[in-house]
Parts: structure tokens; sequence; C-alpha cells
């Protein structure tokens, strides 16, 4: 199989991105910045990425797509949300990270993301830096915002980061950033990466491709 036969199977049948998944319409606006950020955040524990993006859908079903909202609402309700995502076992672990991480959000970047992305200055290094500022997100999270925002942030294209990249390995396709980058216009760049998540995250799929 050839790497655009390969290429092209990844984006038709895995390459919807987790924000798409949640129901969020990513624009390099302040509320779905924001909705991306918790999403991070709730991917950012050993669940499901399912159930993270149900508790997302659930959180903004509540109203609480702004850090203004978030910081505003209840501990209780925070968790009432998260459970009814069955979001378990990290519920009430997340409602508090929540709102610390709305009010981060809020006192450093007055309520915009996009400031954030101003303060990283190009540098995505110094955006993930930032990024692990908030409460539960590590390295993983970071990346996971990286290569989600990079579909309203140009300047961080190509991000594919080191779970993507060994994917793209199995599978016999380029295996650093640029390689991948070159393979799909740079408007796909995000949707190339969650492709290569999703496949990495079940190698049922993985032995499917390269049987198919």
């Amino acid at each position: 199989m050839t790497a655009d036969t390969m290429t092209s199977r990844l984006l038709s049948e895995y390459g919807r991105t987790y924000a798409r998944q949640a129901g969020i319409t990513l624009r390099d606006k302040p509320s779905p910045l924001y909705r991306l950020l918790v999403l991070t955040v709730l991917c950012s524990i050993r669940i499901g990425a399912d159930t993270a993006v149900a508790a997302a859908r659930e959180l903004s079903r509540a109203g609480l797509r702004t850090p203004r909202a978030m910081a505003g609402s209840s501990w209780q309700a925070r968790v009432d949300a998260l459970g009814r995502a069955h979001y378990v076992r990290y519920d009430e672990s997340t409602a508090t990270a929540l709102g610390d991480g709305a009010r981060l959000v809020l006192d450093r970047w007055g309520g915009d993301l996009r400031r954030l992305g101003d303060e990283a200055d190009g540098d995505p290094d110094a955006l993930r830096g930032l990024l692990r500022e908030v409460p539960r997100i590590g390295p993983v999270g970071a990346d996971i915002f990286c290569r989600e925002v990079q579909a309203v942030w140009p300047w961080l294209r190509p991000y594919f980061d080191d779970r993507a990249c060994r994917t793209a390995q199995e599978l016999g396709l380029p295996h650093t950033p640029r390689g991948l980058g070159d393979l799909v216009p740079p408007e796909d760049h995000a949707s190339l990466a969650a492709a290569l998540v999703r496949v990495g995250l079940s190698k049922d799929a993985v032995r499917h491709l390269r049987v198919a």
C-alpha cells in the first residue's frame, strides 16, 4: 500500500479530531479554545477517550463553556456533570482541577487563551510549558492540546507528537513531524494526528490497516 493510499484511509476512517467528537467547532475564539482546554484536562488521566469526550459534552450542556462560567459554578455542579458521563473515580478531583484551572485562565490570560498563544511567541516548547501550568495537564495533555489546536493555530503546524510518530512508523509512513506534514495539506494536519493517535490506541486498527 502506498503512503498516499494509507494516508487517505487514515483520514477517511479515523480522522475525526477529538474536539469535533466532543461537539466543539474549533475556532480561534475564547470559548472554543477554552472548551478544548477542558477536553484536554479530561483526557489527561487514565480514562477512556470516549468517556472524556462524553464528559466534555456534559459540561458544555451544563453551560460551562467559558472560564468565567466554570469558575462561577459550584463544585457539586461540576461533579454532577462528570457523573452523568460516567466519569467515575476521578470526578471529584477533576471538578476541583477544572475550577482551579478556570481561575488560572482568568487571572493569567484574562479568560482568553489566545493570549496564552501570544505568550508562547511561536515556540511550541514554550506553549507546552505554559499548558503544564494548568492543573492536571502534564506532558501528555500538552501534546493533546497542541495536536488539536494546530487546526486553528497555523504556527504550530506540523504538530505530530511521539505517540503519532510511533504509529506512523508501525504503518510504514514517514515518522517525523515534517515527513508526516508533507503527506497532507496543512489544514489536515490535526485530522491526521488524531487518526494516528486513534489507530495507535487500537492494535486491531493497526492490523486492519496493514492487511487491507
